[in-house]
């Protein structure tokens, strides 16, 4: 289910944007690809959404092909990243699963 604002368009906290690159090694270029990119696969995140605030996951790729794992909400019709990482192997094989079919 795609729940993406129209256009998409990306507020970034400064901190966050930092520690992605820092402990993840994932650009904040690369995670604006990921959204743009398809298949991409978006779920609400209930055990991390608030009364104020629904925060969302998603499974994704870069141009290069890199998987990415992003948690984040949606503030101000724009993207706000809470956190980007590559995927984890579950998720890598979900994410192959639903590409696949996806082409069926």
């Amino acid at each position: 289910m795609r729940i993406l604002p129209k256009p998409v368009a990306f507020q970034w906290d400064g901190g966050n944007a930092e520690k992605n690159v820092r402990k993840h090694r994932v650009t904040m270029q690369e995670a604006e690809e990921m959204f743009t990119n398809e298949p991409f696969v978006t779920s609400e995140d209930s055990a991390h959404s608030t009364m104020a605030e629904s925060r969302f996951r998603a499974l994704g790729q870069t141009r290069e092909g890199r998987k990415l794992f992003v948690a984040f909400t949606i503030r101000e019709k724009k993207i706000r990243v809470i956190s980007v990482r590559d995927m984890k192997r579950k998720e890598r094989q979900a994410y192959e699963r639903f590409e696949k079919d996806s082409r069926l």
